[in-house]
């Protein structure tokens, strides 16, 4: 596997772990924040915030989280944008921290093994 496409693959591995987070605290069907289309109000802001997470836990570039997310860069920058506004707002500030905490605390994804 070429460096690229390892990188690729573990992008897509945090990316889905930060969705995961998110459906949690959320209560919302990953289903939903992984969805390729917008959905409601309430999925669209969770993917937001598991896109901008994704961009501060792992210090990812707009370009590599849009990727992992099938999404364009500037649709990253955007969720960014709107996270850090609502960031006002201390019990979102406070599970996005939380969030934020755990991303940053998970091992790195395995490599893979020879057979």
């Amino acid at each position: 596997m070429g460096l690229a496409a390892k990188r690729n693959e573990e992008d897509s591995a945090k990316a889905r772990l930060a969705q995961h987070a998110v459906s949690f605290v959320f209560n919302l069907p990953v289903e939903e924040i992984a969805a390729p289309t917008r959905r409601s109000k309430r999925a669209a802001f969770a993917r937001q915030a598991a896109m901008y997470l994704m961009h501060v836990a792992f210090g990812l570039s707009l370009a590599r989280v849009a990727q992992a997310f099938g999404r364009d860069r500037t649709t990253v920058a955007h969720a960014c944008h709107l996270i850090e506004d609502r960031r006002e707002d201390p019990d979102l500030d406070a599970r996005l921290d939380d969030l934020e905490t755990f991303l940053r605390a998970a091992p790195a994804p395995l490599a893979e093994q020879a057979a």
